[in-house]
């Protein structure tokens, strides 16, 4: 009994620095263990990307490879509300002990971006376990949606961007008109793409800070300056031919030297200078992975158990009074939140699975830890009247009734 008791204390100090998710994120991470779950249908890879199919290349590299680590994502933009004052090269420089993903921490530089991913943190989720299951599919709908807007008239070069199509391959590729300078462009989905094909699976409507609806189907936000070389623009880039994301080992190599206390950690073979870029799942920070197939391939095992485990996010927006985890509702807490410390790497959420033998298992579970003790007093009782097992049984506190033994 001790023993449980303390792991319970353990459990709710590390509450303390649990991160709150919202709401997106936070449905999504309700389904607890991995599932045999189909693969995106081409509507649905339309849906999710149509919104950034038209940026240009090296930003839309940055944004799929980062969208795999939803829950860094969700740090790196608090830490950028939270420094408001610091911009571009200054407000990297200040994260430089978060020991985020490169890929992540590289979003600092385009605040606006950033947010729109963790304001819409349920399409940044979805589309990371699309990019993780399906990388040359996503590739593939990203030039079949540039095609669309192509043949719609509503994709050209301007003085914000250079549009290029190659004219043996037909690759459609966009790059900064001005290499100091990135323009994200803002557009209206339903309207640059000419007659969407799917009224089922409407685009996302996934906008950057700032967009105005107007007349024109395509405009610009302001300028990011991406010319001191404290960014890392350029480190990551579309490899159309492959279906993949390359890495520039010269610019990604820069950037994480000059912007990591523990540098050499992502430092890579400076030998080749592109290579492919590949999902590191210490930075999922526990986040589940959508399918099964995925959560194998990069080690993520299903539960032993055979019974679906307890989300570590559900229940945030509850209104639970045990905090972020949902509280004690009507003798039931909720589950626990993934654990992160102050420097911005998170520990490994519990996964409660059938009996609960999890030292986290115990977390908010007041109700029922004392319901139980209760069956266990009650069948001690019992047993001296009949003999019958009682159900309050092995740990809550009881024994098991048989002839008024106790084991």
């Amino acid at each position: 009994m001790r023993k449980a008791m303390f792991l319970k204390a353990g459990t709710v100090f590390l509450l303390g620095f649990s991160l709150v998710l919202p709401n997106g994120l936070a449905a999504q991470q309700s389904q607890s263990a991995p599932e045999d779950k189909p693969a995106f249908r081409p509507e649905e890879l339309d849906q999710l990307l149509a919104p950034i199919a038209l940026y240009p290349d090296d930003l839309l590299a940055q944004i799929l490879t980062s969208s795999t680590y939803p829950l860094e994502i969700v740090q790196a933009a608090r830490f950028a509300e939270q420094n408001k004052s610091l911009k571009g090269d200054k407000l990297i420089e200040a994260a430089k002990d978060k020991e985020w993903d490169p890929s992540v921490k590289a979003m600092l530089g385009f605040p606006d971006v950033l947010a729109m991913m963790n304001e819409k943190i349920d399409w940044t989720g979805k589309l990371g376990d699309a990019f993780l299951a399906q990388q040359r599919e996503v590739m593939d709908t990203i030039q079949r949606l540039r095609k669309k807007a192509n043949d719609s008239g509503n994709l050209k070069t301007t003085k914000e961007q250079v549009v290029k199509v190659e004219s043996q391959t037909q690759v459609i590729v966009i790059q900064p008109a001005n290499p100091q300078v990135v323009y994200v462009p803002t557009y209206n989905p339903t309207v640059v793409y000419g007659v969407w094909p799917y009224p089922a699976y409407p685009p996302y409507p996934v906008y950057p800070r700032g967009y105005v609806w107007g007349t024109a189907a395509f405009s610009f936000a302001m300028g990011v300056a991406i010319g001191s070389g404290g960014g890392c623009w350029g480190c990551w880039g579309c490899g159309w031919r492959g279906g993949d994301v390359n890495v520039n080992v010269n610019h990604y190599n820069n950037f994480t030297r000059n912007n990591y206390v523990n540098s050499e950690r992502y430092q890579r073979n400076a030998s080749t200078r592109d290579q492919k870029w590949q999902h590191n799942p210490e930075h999922r920070q526990g986040a589940q992975y959508r399918d099964n197939k995925t959560a194998e391939k990069f080690g993520q095992q299903r539960p032993s158990s055979g019974r679906a485990q307890t989300s570590d996010f559900r229940g945030y927006d509850r209104g639970g009074s045990g905090g972020p985890g949902g509280g004690d509702r009507g003798g039931r807490g909720g589950s626990q939140p993934s654990n992160l410390d102050r420097g911005g790497r998170g520990a490994q959420p519990s996964n409660r699975s059938g009996g609960g033998d999890s030292a986290f298992g115990g977390a908010g579970r007041g109700g029922s830890d004392r319901a139980a003790s209760n069956r266990g007093s009650a069948s001690r009782g019992s047993s001296s009247m009949g003999g019958s097992r009682g159900g309050g049984g092995s740990r809550g506190g009881g024994g098991r009734g048989g002839g008024g033994r106790r084991r």
